[in-house]
């Protein structure tokens, strides 16, 4: 499929869970023009099946802002609509699908996420639509399909993920506890998510990689770089020195960050230091070698 032009642009965050995606999507949702979606891929289940709610708080239903974009789209929200994206997921948007991911009924999958961002466009009217849904091989979908997709590959430490998978976090929808991760799998998935994300940017997708480290040094200089080469201009008005001043967003799902409202301190989170037993360290920076080398995470605490 060829590239359609389009009057907005989709921006696509990617990278690991657990990596920053949700604070750099809530900051780049500030700037005028943008609309930050949230992760679009688990917006069917979580969503229009389960119903939780948006970021502004209401069930994804009943937000003005869902409702029109659904109308617009698709004439309204389906259960029947969202069992069909969810089993076109299973067969054509798979990370082991990636070296070969064309697929029959990829058109069909790509083109649903299309109409969703026209629509989620043209409601807020905004020029820039933002999609955090992390995964690599979603991306790697919409640019098969010929979607005009900007990707920004965001990357964190190993062993500062790994802590967070381990750690029990409850769900603000419902209060279970977040998916937990040992920190052998994390190290594995850290490797293919990013591993994937970088042969993309092989394949002429423009990805420009941001290291969480980074945006939380100098989140000013690291946003405006950004913005600037997402062409959003270099205006932050939200940002106060390292306080950003967040406003409600619709974001469909993500981690319990996206309901934050007010004034938030950028500082980075280096618990991991102490809190990650070192067998766990040693493990993940074993096994995430060379790649966290590559990406400047030497052998020393970061």
């Amino acid at each position: 499929m060829t590239h359609r032009s389009t009057a907005y642009q989709v921006v696509y965050l990617g990278g690991l869970g657990r990596s920053g995606t949700t604070l750099l999507e809530r900051l780049l949702g500030e700037i005028p023009g943008v609309a930050p979606l949230g992760e679009v891929v688990h917006l069917w289940a979580r969503g229009v099946l389960a119903g939780e709610p948006c970021g502004c708080g209401e069930p994804f239903r009943a937000c003005p802002f869902w409702r029109e974009v659904g109308e617009t789209a698709f004439g309204g929200w389906t259960q029947d609509l969202a069992e069909r994206v969810l089993t076109l997921r299973h067969r054509v948007d798979r990370t082991r699908r990636i070296p070969r991911i064309a697929h029959p009924e990829l058109a069909e999958y790509a083109g649903t996420y299309q109409r969703l961002y026209d629509a989620a466009a043209k409601t807020a009217g905004a020029t820039v639509v933002i999609d955090s849904g992390k995964h690599a091989s979603l991306a790697f979908c919409l640019a098969a399909a010929g979607v005009d997709v900007q990707v920004v590959h965001v990357v964190r430490d190993p062993r500062a993920v790994a802590h967070s998978w381990r750690k029990t976090v409850e769900r603000p929808e419902d209060g279970r506890p977040m998916t937990r991760w040992g920190s052998a799998r994390t190290a594995a998935h850290w490797t293919a998510q990013n591993l994937a994300l970088d042969l993309l940017a092989a394949r002429g997708v423009p990805v420009t990689r941001l290291r969480y480290e980074d945006l939380l040094a100098d989140p000013a200089a690291a946003l405006a770089t950004l913005a600037d080469i997402l062409g959003l201009g270099t205006a932050l008005p939200f940002l106060t020195g390292t306080t950003a001043h967040l406003t409600t967003a619709h974001t469909a799902s993500g981690n319990p960050m996206r309901f934050t409202v007010g004034p938030v301190e950028l500082r980075r989170d280096d618990a991991w230091h102490s809190g990650l037993p070192r067998h766990h360290r040693h493990l993940v920076t074993a096994l995430t070698w060379p790649l966290r080398s590559r990406y400047g995470y030497g052998e020393a605490a970061a």
